[in-house]
């Protein structure tokens, strides 16, 4: 399976934020966008996740499993700045949503509720109302959400927020089975992901095209 973008632009408001942005990724392959704030990055995560449209390029999936036609945001997983939960539901109750509307993938193995609260190291509280947990642990559940609906692809913005330590090691550690397993990460991030041979592309947003702006 492979992700290819290929010449992406996009605007904020009458102003290009990026342009001419290309990667192509395999399965197992990871890609790190780094840069300062306002340099684009989280807005090339939405592009590439299909949740804003670009000024120009293209972005498609490629895989042996895939219909003819699919959308390469048919095959992603986007995790951004919010957690995407309802705070009066239990934990539970929010990952069964998720689970539910994302529905099943053939390409992989999904995981039960239980099952993802457990890889995350919080199995012990899914019946707990997901507004009363500390922000790391929210942090933490929205990542048992990509476990329970398989997608190969990840795409994470600034993943790592809120996380102590060890929760952290918890993540680098479900980053790393999921391209042992032949998956694709797309992360944004100002913190290092321990992540080995990960590609890095340095976005420059509109010191791309005058540096005088910054």
């Amino acid at each position: 399976m492979r992700l290819i973008a290929e010449n992406l632009s996009a605007r904020r408001g009458e102003d290009l934020i990026f342009q001419g942005v290309s990667f192509a990724l395999s399965g197992g392959e990871s890609l790190v966008l780094t840069g300062k704030n306002g340099s684009g990055k989280s807005t090339l995560l939405r592009v590439v996740a299909g949740l804003l449209r670009p000024e120009s390029g293209t972005v498609t999936w490629q895989a042996d499993t895939a219909d003819k036609g699919m959308r390469a945001a048919e095959a992603c997983h986007y995790l951004g700045h919010r957690n995407a939960m309802k705070a009066e539901l239990s934990v539970h109750e929010n990952l069964t949503f998720w689970q539910q509307f994302f529905g099943a993938s053939p390409q992989g193995k999904s995981l039960s509720v239980d099952e993802a609260a457990d890889e995350v190291g919080l199995s012990d509280i899914t019946h707990l109302p997901f507004g009363y947990l500390s922000a790391g642990q929210q942090r933490r559940m929205a990542f048992a959400k990509l476990l329970v609906s398989f997608r190969p692809v990840w795409i994470l913005d600034e993943p790592t927020a809120a996380l102590d330590v060890s929760a952290e090691r918890v993540f680098t550690g479900l980053i790393e089975s999921h391209l042992r397993n032949g998956g694709i990460l797309i992360a944004a991030t100002h913190q290092p992901l321990g992540l080995e041979n990960a590609q890095e592309l340095k976005m420059a947003g509109f010191a791309g095209f005058a540096e005088e702006v910054w």
